[in-house]
This record gives C-alpha cells, structure tokens and sequence, in this order.
C-alpha cells in the first residue's frame, strides 16, 4: 500500500527552505529536492552570471544566481533557475520577500540531464504564465547551443544561437557572443571552435 503524499503549505515550504541545507522546488504542495550540478554547468552559469552583472552594475536591476527562488503565483510554484533577473522596482524593494523573485524579466537554465526535460517543458510553460517575464534562456552543456524565447508582439518567438552567433537579450540590453559564455568550458574546441 502507497503512503499517502503530504502535502505542505506554501508558507511551511519558505519556512522549512530557509533552515534547509538542500534547495528544494515547490509545486502547489509537493517539494522536490535539487541535484548537484557539472563543473561545466557551474562554468556556464558563472559567465552568464559575470556577464550579466557586469553589465547591469549601476543600474536599477539585479541578477543572482542558483540560491534565488522565482515564485509563480499562477502556478503555486517556487523554482530555482541557474540565474534570473529582474528591473522590477517591487523586487528590488528592501521591504521585498528576500529569498524569491515575483517579476523577473531575464531566467536562464543551464540544461543538465536529469532536469533538461523539466526545463524544456513544466518550467517553460509556468514561467511564461510571468507577466514580467520577458525571456527564457536554455544552455546546453554537451554543445555551443542555446536556445532563446522571448516574448514579441506575436507571442513567444523561439530562436538558437551557436557558437559564432550572438545571444541578444533585449530583456537587459546585453549582447553577448555564445563564444565568450563558452569560454573555459572546452566545448569550444571539441565543436572545433
């Protein structure tokens, strides 16, 4: 016989998450522990993060990497992206919530393979319910390939970017050459970039 699932409240998960050593994931009553990551995923994540932030130093935005939550009201959900940012003045805000996220408008995964079909799917679909949110980037650790949706005027548009192209994210102003997010990963040599 199956236990029965316990089911937590939202506020029983913020508060069990903040003394928690292991990240958890929240969906409307379930939580899901997180896995470790690749010294490549690291690496990825750490030059998006490093680009990211040094380009938007002084201005009204932040960017955090692995240990921030985005919550997703529509969803009752709370995830962990690998990196995510918001300009949104509510976040930012010293009296906001400071361990999640409500209005992102930049989240990006580094695709791994026990998380890359949650992230190409359940993620993408409950982050794009985010009024805010106005890109998602996928990285790929085995190749130079990332893959971008952003939000236009005619719904989301889905583009890749490889090796010897620019990831363009209008969501921040930044332009960053895929070559430089690569960059000490050793995909750049074995693509034969």
């Amino acid at each position: 016989m199956l236990n029965p699932v316990q089911i937590i409240s939202e506020q029983d998960y913020l508060d069990g998450e903040r003394l928690s050593e292991i990240k958890h994931e929240y969906l409307d009553g379930d939580v899901y522990a997180m896995a470790g990551a690749s010294k490549t995923h690291g690496t990825l994540a750490l030059n998006a993060a490093i680009a990211i932030r040094q380009h938007l130093r002084g201005k009204p935005c932040g960017v955090w990497m692995a240990d921030m939550k985005v919550r997703v009201a529509a969803d009752n959900a709370y995830y962990y992206p690998d990196l995510v940012a918001t300009c949104d003045a509510d976040d930012l805000k010293p009296s906001a919530p400071q361990d999640y996220l409500q209005a992102p408008c930049l989240i990006i995964e580094v695709l791994s393979e026990s998380t890359e079909t949650i992230d190409r799917k359940e993620k993408l679909r409950s982050y794009r319910q985010l009024a805010s949110l106005q890109e998602y980037v996928l990285i790929d650790q085995t190749r130079p390939w990332v893959e971008l949706y952003r939000l236009t005027d005619q719904g989301w548009l889905h583009q890749i970017i490889q090796e010897d192209e620019e990831i363009e994210l209008h969501s921040i102003g930044l332009k960053l050459s895929a070559e430089a997010l690569y960059q000490d990963t050793g995909l750049l040599d074995a693509a034969g970039g």
